[in-house]
């Protein structure tokens, strides 16, 4: 059962709430990497999706693992393989015991996927998942099937072996709304990961959102309001990205190939409503900045 909404200010407000507690309980396990959480829980609030670029060891898969379990939702993880087939992660037509075909739903059939070591299963495989990734649902022997709602996939990749791996589709790449590169942490970071790794250290989570109240803070990060210049700007920014038109750079003209598509401009602009309402809002309170106070340094 989620939360219900008298107003869009009430809304708002158990955002911000809702947020700090989910930076609260995902700050018991994942040491540091402050960027990268933001990022991730931008796009679940954005109803987008991640891939996350890291040498071995940097939690990649801890802060998926650790996010689902802080959220009351529906939990699948994909380890993909170079044997990895389309029907695997989509799932299949079975005969029953009734002598009649039936359906078999796959690990995409979940409400938050880990697409653990993507770039490590061949193209054909790593297809199957953008009809999932745009449209929410799969298709099977020509049935449609939708998916779950809420739906993310978070996906992680290793960038430093190439053998044996398989290079992303670009228009897979194009579906993920963030591609975040994940940095070692600092010396206190480590300091402070190796001590509660290798103690006796035990983190208990609690679950703080239901898939309904995403699915109703989704909602309200889209109707944050956009200025028109603003909007422009975006759109300007993707548009100076695109070789052989009027506003490509000469740098663009010489070494992009193809640029940014529409889609990019929606991300752009979800994820500045989303960074505006609930991001920037978060740091200031940590930084005990008040709107009095942000207003008066203005002046």
């Amino acid at each position: 059962m989620g939360i219900t909404f008298n107003s869009d200010v009430e809304a708002a407000d158990a955002l911000h709430q809702k947020y700090k507690e989910l930076k609260q309980e995902i700050g018991k396990v994942i040491i540091g990497q402050q960027d990268v959480v933001d990022a991730v829980l931008m796009s679940i609030f954005a109803n987008g999706h991640t891939l996350l670029v890291g040498v071995p060891g940097l939690a990649k898969t801890l802060l998926v693992r650790t996010i689902a379990e802080v959220l009351d939702l529906n939990f699948s993880r994909i380890q993909f393989t170079p044997d990895l087939m389309p029907g695997d992660i989509t799932g299949s037509e079975i005969l029953n015991d009734k002598r009649e075909f039936s359906f078999v739903r796959g690990p995409l059939f979940a409400n938050i996927v880990l697409a653990d070591e993507i770039n490590r299963t061949p193209p054909k495989t790593q297809a199957a998942l953008l009809e999932a990734m745009q449209e929410r649902n799969v298709t099977v022997n020509g049935k449609l099937h939708a998916l779950d709602q809420p739906f993310f996939v978070l996906a992680t990749q290793n960038p430093i072996e190439q053998e044996g791996t398989y290079p992303l589709p670009e228009a897979q790449l194009d579906r993920f709304m963030f591609n975040v590169v994940l940095g070692y942490p600092t010396l206190a970071e480590e300091l402070q990961v190796i001590k509660n790794t290798t103690g006796n250290y035990q983190s208990t989570l609690r679950k703080v959102l239901h898939g309904n109240d995403i699915l109703a803070f989704q909602q309200l990060i889209r109707k944050v309001p956009i200025a028109d210049n603003v909007l422009e700007y975006a759109v300007k920014l993707v548009v100076k990205t695109r070789p052989g038109t009027a506003a490509a750079g000469a740098g663009v003209n010489d070494y992009v190939s193809f640029g940014a598509g529409p889609r990019a401009g929606q991300f752009l602009v979800l994820g500045a409503k989303c960074h505006a309402r609930v991001i920037k809002n978060y740091k200031a309170e940590a930084e005990g900045l008040t709107i009095e106070k942000i207003i008066e340094g203005l002046m």
